[in-house]
């Protein structure tokens, strides 16, 4: 099988590719695979370390409003689909897969105006600008929220592909990180590079979790955590900078607090961690809130808006939900029930009925 992948920007987008990629590796031993990417975005990096074949193209995202700016990337993505003709030509693959980012754009149209099947995967519960441009372009969309029923394109609901490599990583055990085995642990974490807004709720919270029984692990960004290394702080309260293999130390974790983007959503169905979710306000069309929303409404997560937090607000909800056993037994209830737990295995399979068709 010979796959062309794009997607870019973020972990959001690019983690799911990454997936997706491993699944098609570990069914088919014989996979050839080209990454088309940005040339100035994280994927750049991350995508050649693994030795996964790259291009990159120059792309600039759309912005909503009226602006000048929306004339360079106009003129950067009629480039980008001259060089992304010219590479898939060169290539032949036998389906081109966009997992998101605006570097898609040009991957996918240039694909389905040379013939080739196509396939996009959406993250969130409502269409990125990118695949909402995309459906008439696609032959099957994959989508990760099950609310998802978009008009006039063949959609398959598969959940995210990242739940499926979440749900066979083996769990981190406590005492590797100097954490007790017999106290309950909260996970705070706003993502890798952490969020100012929650991390100075944080600030002031800090010295609040001095009297709690519980112990409470703050991943703050490495950006923030020089910051946080100079609060005084009790025993039970332990920094990160960064943890990686998240998953792995969520399924130890009695509550985790944290954003609600796509991937940590599906990471939270796999693994069953009772969370507390904070959407970001600052993402397009309020995506996060959505996400969030749609957990909620299954009694699989609790939400705290960000318009509502405060140091007090943020105690309140983790003390609730820690010392309630049986709302987290419950919460953990749900998520199981909802949880798609073989993401990957289904959009490899969507992808086999395009190849074959």
């Amino acid at each position: 099988m010979r796959v062309v992948i794009s997607a870019g920007g973020t972990g959001g987008h690019i983690n799911p590719a990454l997936a997706i990629i491993d699944k098609i590796k570990s069914e088919d031993k014989t996979s050839e695979i080209l990454y088309i990417g940005t040339t100035d975005r994280m994927e750049k990096d991350i995508i050649p370390s693994k030795g996964i074949p790259y291009v990159g193209i120059e792309m600039q995202g759309l912005r909503r409003s009226l602006s000048i700016k929306n004339i360079s990337a106009f003129i950067k993505y009629i480039k980008g689909i001259k060089v992304c003709k010219r590479e898939i030509k060169k290539f032949n693959p036998d389906i081109v897969i966009g997992v998101g980012g605006y570097v898609t754009a040009p991957v996918i149209y240039s694909a389905k105006k040379l013939g080739y099947k196509t396939l996009i995967h959406e993250q969130n519960s409502i269409l990125g600008l990118s695949n909402k441009m995309l459906l008439k372009y696609t032959d099957t969309l994959c989508t990760s929220f099950e609310s998802m029923k978009p008009n006039k394109v063949h959609y398959v609901y598969t959940g995210n592909p990242t739940s499926e490599n979440a749900i066979i990583k083996k769990a981190y055990k406590k005492e590797d990180f100097g954490f007790s085995k017999s106290k309950k642990l909260v996970l705070i974490v706003m993502g890798s590079l952490g969020s100012y807004t929650v991390n100075e709720v944080l600030k002031k919270a800090i010295d609040k979790f001095d009297d709690k029984k519980y112990q409470v692990v703050i991943v703050t960004g490495k950006k923030y955590y020089e910051e946080f290394e100079k609060l005084k702080r009790s025993k039970n309260i332990f920094l990160f900078p960064y943890i990686e293999d998240l998953p792995r130390l969520m399924k130890v974790t009695d509550v985790l607090v944290t954003r609600a983007g796509a991937s940590t959503l599906s990471e939270i169905m796999a693994t069953t961690t009772p969370s507390i979710l904070i959407p970001s306000p600052y993402v397009t069309e309020n995506h996060q809130y959505k996400n969030a929303k749609d957990l909620v409404d299954k009694g699989a997560a609790i939400m705290l808006e960000e318009k509502n937090l405060d140091e007090n607000s943020l105690i309140e909800k983790i003390d609730y939900l820690i010392n309630n056993d049986n709302l987290r037994f419950d919460i953990r209830e749900n998520l199981n029930k909802n949880a798609k737990k073989n993401s990957a295995t289904l959009i490899y399979n969507e992808i086999l009925k395009l190849i074959n068709k």
